[in-house]
């Protein structure tokens, strides 16, 4: 879709959980530090490169000389990390305005995370966020920035890739939405096709592009 994005034409919105619906980066942050100094990583490498991946695609990065049972063993050891850190984790400012934006309009919409089932069931339900769709990494072959998850999640919403909106605060999330055809709205000051400075305005523009002029 071209930069200027129609919000007339969406027919979905497909959101990112850690960062964009829920804030959780204290929490993030805390777990992958503990795992940078358990396997001798500068957390400030770390950090730099783990938002918005799945772990073991961060592990990979990060230690390249793994085999794949110790990958899958490093990353199974920083979700354990985080399964009960929930400090912190509460819904991102302008997340239940937006989520109630988008049931007055019966606009349907999902949450495509690279966080595991676990993980994520734990931390939506500290957000207080329950959503009719939920996407993790357990249901998809590759995380992001792969674009099976949201492909999935527009299947099952039964709508038309090119007309579901996908939410992003990450680099590898923006690119699983361009990989799958869909516009994207980035926050933290990234390139999307449509730049939020919070989930409150994207509300204010959704309603907006609701109302027929006289």
């Amino acid at each position: 879709m071209p930069r200027r994005t129609d919000l007339a034409a969406v027919e979905a919105v497909l959101l990112d959980m850690d960062g964009t619906l829920v804030d959780s980066d204290a929490a993030i942050e805390r777990a992958w530090s503990i795992w940078a100094g358990e396997y001798g990583v500068d957390p400030g490498a770390v950090l730099a490169v783990a938002h918005g991946s799945p772990a073991a695609r961060t592990v990979r990065r990060l230690l390249p000389g793994l085999d794949d049972e110790a990958v899958t063993a490093a990353a199974r050891r920083q979700h354990a990390l985080q399964y009960e850190d929930l400090a912190e984790v509460t819904a991102a400012p302008g997340a239940r305005l937006l989520l109630a934006t988008l049931d007055r309009l019966r606009l349907p919409w999902a949450v495509v995370t690279s966080a595991d089932g676990r993980l994520a069931r734990a931390r939506l339900h500290a957000a207080g966020i329950d959503p009719p769709v939920l996407l993790t990494i357990d249901d998809v072959r590759a995380g992001k920035p792969d674009p099976e998850g949201y492909l999935e999640a527009a299947r099952r919403l039964r709508v038309a890739p090119p007309a579901c909106l996908v939410v992003e605060d990450s680099e590898p999330g923006l690119a699983a939405g361009r990989a799958a055809g869909m516009p994207t709205a980035a926050l933290r000051g990234l390139d999307g096709d449509l730049a939020l400075p919070g989930l409150d305005r994207l509300a204010h523009l959704l309603e907006r592009s609701r109302v027929r002029p006289w």
